[in-house]
């Protein structure tokens, strides 16, 4: 028999860990003294934890290679997913790593710009989820990807030609879609994108495909880089809502997402103060 503090130099494990590992039924001693507490172990257990150790290297919970060691025929498919869901983590640290480089090297910065009249046309999104899960904005992401692509097929399809990047906004424009969305239903996005086209292109646009006129406007912009967050959206507008204007504010009820390969710009319309509101 091995005392813990033999084993633990042969195996290389400190002795914490080992205590830790009989916790969790994961490396049981083959005996514990029981006036003492003492731990002791066989040898042939050093082939168990050298299993253990090199399972840990790759990162898998202490659940999961216990799942390894007591299903043996199933250690490589529980290894194949582990490996599948370590290079996502890897793949999301990496876009992590990009984002914050960007921040530090080229701070985001609100800019004001004059945007011309254009026709543009949208389309709902629908919701990625059913009513009371919380709010997912890679969800929501995906589901503005596929709607966006199937848009610009449609546009395509109709003989128009995309003019402009899309954007998404919020499901506002009618009384119908104001109501759905303040009572939490979908959809709550719309897809719009700019489109030059002859008269008869319209006409043969699916039902759901909507045409209408963005008015000339200036706005005040600012691209923030990589996936969406409610924290870079919450900063977004913090900062679009703080940005100073001369006799001017910034109008919440016309804002927009412009949709980049790298990130989102999130834009809002500027209203003279001496300006009349839009109608209801």
């Amino acid at each position: 028999m091995l005392s813990i503090r033999d084993f633990s130099e042969m195996c290389n494990l400190p002795p914490q860990t080992l205590r830790y590992y009989h916790s969790e039924g994961l490396l049981v001693p083959a005996a514990v003294d029981e006036r003492t507490g003492y731990r002791s172990y066989t040898f042939t257990q050093v082939e168990q934890a050298m299993l253990i150790t090199v399972l840990r290297g790759t990162g898998m919970s202490v659940k999961l290679v216990g799942r390894a060691l007591d299903e043996p025929e199933a250690a490589l498919d529980l290894l194949r997913q582990h490996t599948r869901e370590v290079r996502r983590q890897r793949q999301a640290q990496d876009e992590a790593i990009d984002d914050a480089r960007e921040f530090f090297t080229s701070p985001p910065e609100v800019s004001l710009r004059r945007v011309e009249e254009m026709t543009v046309v949208s389309r709902p999104v629908p919701s990625p989820s059913a009513g009371g899960e919380r709010f997912g904005w890679d969800a929501a992401d995906a589901a503005v990807a596929a709607t966006v692509e199937d848009v610009v097929k449609a546009v395509e399809s109709s003989g128009a030609v995309v003019s402009g990047r899309p954007w998404r906004t919020l499901a506002a424009e009618t009384p119908e879609q104001k109501s759905r969305t303040l009572a939490g239903e979908g959809p709550h996005w719309l897809v719009e994108l700019p489109v030059t086209a002859d008269e008869g292109a319209p006409a043969s646009l699916p039902r759901d495909v909507e045409v209408h006129t963005f008015e000339a406007r200036d706005e005040l912009s600012i691209f923030i880089p990589g996936k969406s967050s409610m924290a870079k959206y919450a900063t977004a507008l913090s900062r679009l809502f703080t940005h100073p204007l001369d006799a001017a504010y910034v109008d919440a009820s016309r804002m927009r997402q412009v949709l980049h390969d790298d990130g989102v710009e999130t834009a809002a319309a500027i209203r003279r103060l001496d300006e009349p509101s839009a109608p209801e």
